[in-house]
């Protein structure tokens, strides 16, 4: 599985040379997109054209879906602490998304051994979009908030949902020991700082 989530650790402006859209095998140029399979959760790389072609929800009956670009972050996301009190977040950090084949809403977290699924209460996802308006548009499937927890509270990004498997495979590559050690930490800082610089501010929750 590591290697599958390899491939998030490249940004994708900057594709590996010889890559090819996993759609069609046409080369995938500069700033190539991503389409969910969303049966089994396999995240593609993708041409223009194949990604255009699945940027509306229907297309390809149902079953694949373009992966958004937009970015928005929280500073002060105070119901993250319900969050990590109701679901046992073992760890600084967690994702979730509406699964809508499972017809539910999701929460994972990164571990050394991949994308780890903590139980989420029944109420949880409406209470967390409703403790924060401006991520009440996050789309099914394709995009997530995702949450971290830092010295002084929480912070929220809505994001698309391959930055969240960006995040799991960076954990796998970096993590090493019990508590994951020094360079672990530091990517992570780094990724969450990237996030958000690259995220337009949203009001705090």
């Amino acid at each position: 599985m590591t290697g599958g989530l390899r491939k998030f650790l490249t940004p994708a402006e900057r594709p590996a040379p010889g890559e090819r859209c996993e759609l069609c095998t046409e080369p995938i140029g500069v700033g190539h997109g991503h389409v969910i399979d969303l049966e089994s959760r396999t995240i593609m790389c993708t041409c223009r054209g194949c990604y255009l072609l699945f940027n509306h929800t229907g297309a390809g009956g149902h079953r694949h879906r373009a992966v958004p670009t937009r970015y928005r972050h929280t500073a002060r996301f105070p119901a993250g602490a319900t969050l990590w009190e109701t679901a046992g977040i073992p760890v600084r950090m967690a994702f979730l998304f509406y699964n809508s084949v499972q017809e539910r809403a999701v929460a994972f977290y990164p571990s050394p051994a991949g994308a780890t699924e903590s139980l989420l209460p029944l109420d949880t996802w409406a209470e967390l979009l409703d403790a924060q308006p401006e991520f009440s548009t996050v789309a099914p499937d394709v995009e997530a908030v995702l949450v971290n927890k830092h010295d002084v509270g929480f912070e929220a990004f809505l994001v698309p949902i391959d930055v969240c498997y960006e995040l799991v495979g960076l954990v796998r590559l970096h993590w090493h020991g019990f508590d994951g050690g020094t360079e672990a930490h530091e990517a992570i800082d780094r990724f969450f700082a990237e996030l958000r610089d690259r995220g337009e501010v949203a009001a705090d929750g």
